[in-house]
């Protein structure tokens, strides 16, 4: 990537404010919203921007668990890490991302799926 996709997305605020959309969707599907039934969801939004934004290209602020970790003990399954990756293609896609960097970020994301899975 010659620019980072953080850069090419507006930064960190734009980020947020595809998260904010984000858990609107997933908050709103009963498939995947019971595992937020007991979140501080201002703490995982904010906590989920800088995530985001560093596996964009952005600066390193994430300072959370391994993904291993976070989603230990949840039984995460495929119809929920599918339902996820699709709120995302979604939210992303809601504030103008093309297709091709949404497959860009799903790439990454998907490169995540053995640590989250069956844990």
């Amino acid at each position: 990537m010659n620019q980072a996709l953080y850069d090419k997305f507006g930064g960190e605020d734009t980020i947020g404010k595809v998260v904010d959309y984000f858990y609107e969707l997933v908050l709103a599907d009963n498939t995947v919203n019971h595992f937020f039934k007991n979140t501080d969801m201002e703490k995982q939004r904010k906590h989920q921007t800088k995530f985001i934004s560093f596996a964009l290209g952005g600066p390193n602020q994430y300072t959370g668990q391994s993904m291993a970790k976070a989603h230990a003990g949840m039984n995460l399954q495929d119809e929920h890490f599918n339902a996820i990756a699709k709120h995302l293609h979604d939210a992303l896609a809601h504030f103008g991302v093309s297709e091709s960097d949404i497959d860009q970020v799903l790439t990454h994301v998907a490169a995540l799926k053995d640590d989250i899975l069956h844990k």
